[in-house]
């Protein structure tokens, strides 16, 4: 059986992750994500009413064109978590593959969510939720297994592709976190189980490649975030955090720190809604019962003029805009766009760190200096990763014992690192570790 390597999108660049995996005549598709940076370039983009082609002209989706040349049936959809980087180009571009889409529970409700809102496209695809642990059988000679992992998200896997020549390890996104605030830790024992059976090719994250140790555990960030917010328990001032709104441990830490303050925990932001409200209803998360969500935006605005009315060091609001977003809630807080006043004395934790892009920096800047100019204080740096550093990296190596290494989702700079690293453990870059960019072929049996 010959086995090609189809890298389609996430391999010169961060974001819109897409791989296709060719066994024979059949192809399994790891992963169909967005491009968040490139929609927030051109503003006016709205995503549900365009075209899969015009987004793929603007580099938002991930040119899946490159499929056509492949000669083969697609047999699966597969997403190994429910960032919009992984699944965002699903609702754009599954229906032209009749196959099903399979996630973890979590994963395929966000995924569920997506495509109802999409206003283009009809996606016929039927979702299965797979469990980690579990194993589904593709074709007579294929069969897709979820091995549980944790990253920045709940419900992450880390999906394995068993085939005649071996496995296929697709190891985008993940960290080894030994003690999670949600979940278990990484299955260690099937991964070196994986690697005695034999693992094909390893295609890996390499965001991180480049810091040294290991990945800090979650939690150390639910320390770094107690220590900071319960440090204010008489406080009268506000204290306003933005996080991830998929990161749910981090959601839950800080809700529970706000409830230990006597503070009440708000949610408020159309997708810190979705994103909490979907792992509580599916009783993956229990946040304290004083915790409130509201994500529409008249809704947003009534709630945060009561918060004035009562005063501000009755509640704490967990709020989107991290990353200096226009029309966030940070942001529209930032510039007086909101009934909520920020004033001199409060406190603003960012609990995330600044995705790496030019613009990213620009906006999370000008909104700290608009903070700033109010008397607002700042914290920042409240975080920890959810990406493997140098030595997961080591580990993960270790376990599989990889005869290949497809370095992905990073820029050709983070991809040149990670094939330099392997060159460190024993692998011969263009004939065991394998620069690619989006849209390359690679045969590896």
């Amino acid at each position: 059986m010959e086995i090609e390597i189809i890298a389609v999108g996430g391999y010169d660049e961060v974001g819109r992750n897409m791989t296709a995996v060719r066994c024979g005549k059949e192809i399994v598709i790891f992963d169909m994500g967005l491009r968040i940076d490139q929609v927030m370039i051109h503003e006016d983009a709205e995503i549900e009413n365009m075209h899969s082609l015009d987004l793929i002209k603007i580099k938002a989706i991930p040119d899946d064109t490159v499929l056509n040349a492949a000669d083969g049936t697609v047999r699966a959809i597969v997403c190994s978590h429910g960032h919009l980087d992984h699944i965002g180009a699903i609702p754009k571009l599954a229906h032209r593959y009749n196959a099903p889409v399979i996630g973890t529970p979590y994963t395929t409700e966000l995924i569920r969510q997506q495509i109802s809102s999409e206003q283009k496209f009809n996606i016929p695809n039927k979702l299965f939720a797979l469990k980690a642990g579990q194993r589904y059988t593709l074709s007579q000679g294929l069969t897709l297994e979820f091995v549980r992992v944790q990253h920045s998200i709940i419900d992450s896997v880390i999906p394995v592709l068993h085939t005649p020549r071996g496995a296929i390890v697709y190891a985008l996104d993940f960290k080894l976190d030994r003690s999670p605030v949600i979940g278990e830790p990484p299955d260690f024992a099937r991964l070196r189980q994986i690697g005695k059976e034999g693992v094909l090719a390893l295609i890996v994250e390499c965001t991180n490649i480049g810091r040294k140790g290991r990945c800090p555990s979650e939690r150390v960030a639910r320390d770094l975030v107690r220590d900071t917010i319960t440090s204010y328990e008489d406080d009268k001032n506000a204290i306003i955090v933005s996080t991830f709104s998929s990161h749910i441990s981090r959601i839950k830490t800080i809700a529970e720190c706000a409830h230990e303050i006597g503070r009440k925990p708000v949610l408020l932001g159309r997708s810190m809604e979705k994103y909490a409200v979907t792992a509580e209803q599916m009783k993956l998360v229990s946040f304290p019962e004083t915790t409130s969500v509201f994500g529409n935006r008249r809704t947003v605005d009534r709630t945060l003029r009561r918060m004035m009315k009562a005063g501000k060091g009755q509640f704490l609001p967990i709020v989107t805009g991290h990353q200096g977003e226009p029309g966030s809630i940070l942001t529209r807080m930032a510039t007086g766009d909101t009934p909520y006043q920020i004033t001199g004395g409060d406190k603003v934790l960012f609990s995330a760190n600044i995705i790496p892009s030019p613009l990213n920096f620009g906006q999370r800047h000008l909104v700290e200096a608009r903070l700033k100019l109010v008397g607002a204080r700042i914290f920042d740096d409240l975080h920890v990763s959810g990406h493997a550093y140098r030595e997961d990296h080591y580990e993960m190596i270790q376990m599989l014992s990889p005869q290949h290494i497809i370095p992905a989702h990073g820029s050709m700079t983070m991809n040149a690192e990670y094939t330099q690293f392997a060159g460190e453990m024993g692998y011969t870059a263009n004939s065991t570790v394998h620069l690619m960019r989006n849209g390359q072929r690679l045969k590896i049996a």
